[in-house]
C-alpha cells in the first residue's frame, strides 16, 4: 500500500503532513539519527580531552572533519546507517560503526576509533539526543509559530477593540463585550503557555547503565 493521506498510521504524516512538514527533519527517525551522530561525536571529542595518556587531544582538523559530519548528515547517511542495522540488529551500534567507517581515510581518528561509544550504554546516546531533539523543535519551530500567533492575535485584538460582541455564560446571554477583548484573552493564555513550554527544563543524563561510573573504571 503506498503512503498517502488515507493509509497513513497517523494523521501527522496524512491530513495534517502539510502543517507539521517543519517537526520532519528534527523529530523523525532521521532526527534521532541525526542527534545520535551528533552525541556520539561530542563524546569521542570529549574523551580526547580527559586526559587519558591513550587518547591524546585530537587536532583542529580532526575536530572539524567530525563535526562537520554532523552538520553535513543527509538523508543518504541515515539510510547507510540503517542498512548497517540490518546487520547489527541494533540502532545505536549502528551509529557506531558508521562513525568509525568514517574514520578509514584519517589515521589521526582511525587510531582511536575504539573510543567511539566507550564506557557509554544505549540510554546514554539515547536520552541525551532526545533532549537535543526536542530542543531543537522548541527553538527552531514551536516558540517561533507561537510568536507569530501572538503577534497575529495581538494586532486583530487592537482592530477589533471597538467591535461589540454578544457573550454568553453559562448557556445564555449574557452582559456585551468586544471581539478584540475576547480576541486579547486568547492572546493572554497563548503567552503564559508558551511561557511554561520555553521554561520546561530538558534533562539527558550520561552516566552508564547504573550512574555509579564503576563500569566506566572497570572498562578503561
Amino acid at each position: 500500500m503506498n503512503l498517502s493521506a488515507l493509509s497513513a498510521l497517523s494523521p501527522l504524516d496524512g491530513r495534517y503532513a502539510s502543517k507539521v512538514s517543519a517537526l520532519r527533519p528534527l523529530l523523525s527517525e532521521f532526527g534521532l539519527m541525526h542527534r545520535r551522530v551528533q552525541v556520539e561525536i561530542e563524546w569521542f571529542i570529549a574523551l580526547s580531552d580527559a586526559g587519558l595518556p591513550e587518547f591524546a587531544p585530537l587536532s583542529d582538523a580532526a575536530r572539524s572533519y567530525l563535526r562537520g559530519l554532523v552538520s553535513r548528515f543527509s538523508e543518504a547517511d541515515a539510510q547507510a546507517i540503517k542498512d548497517i542495522e540490518k546487520t547489527t540488529n541494533h540502532d545505536v551500534k549502528a551509529v557506531e560503526y558508521w562513525i568509525k567507517q568514517r574514520f578509514a581515510t584519517h589515521p589521526e581518528l582511525e587510531k582511536a576509533g575504539e573510543f567511539v561509544h566507550f564506557a557509554c550504554t544505549s540510554e546514554d546516546i539515547n536520552n541525551t539526543s532526545h533532549g537535543l531533539m526536542l530542543k531543537a523543535a522548541r527553538e527552531q519551530v514551536v516558540l517561533p509559530t507561537i510568536d507569530g500567533l501572538i503577534g497575529t492575535l495581538s494586532g486583530l485584538a487592537h482592530s477589533l477593540a471597538e467591535i461589540p460582541m454578544l457573550s454568553r455564560t453559562h448557556g445564555q446571554t449574557a452582559s456585551p463585550t468586544t471581539v478584540g477583548k475576547e480576541v486579547a484573552n486568547v492572546v493572554a493564555r497563548l503567552a503564559n503557555a508558551r511561557e511554561r513550554i520555553a521554561d520546561v527544563k530538558l534533562l539527558a543524563k550520561m552516566n552508564g547503565a547504573v550512574g555509579n561510573y564503576n563500569a566506566h573504571l572497570s572498562a578503561y
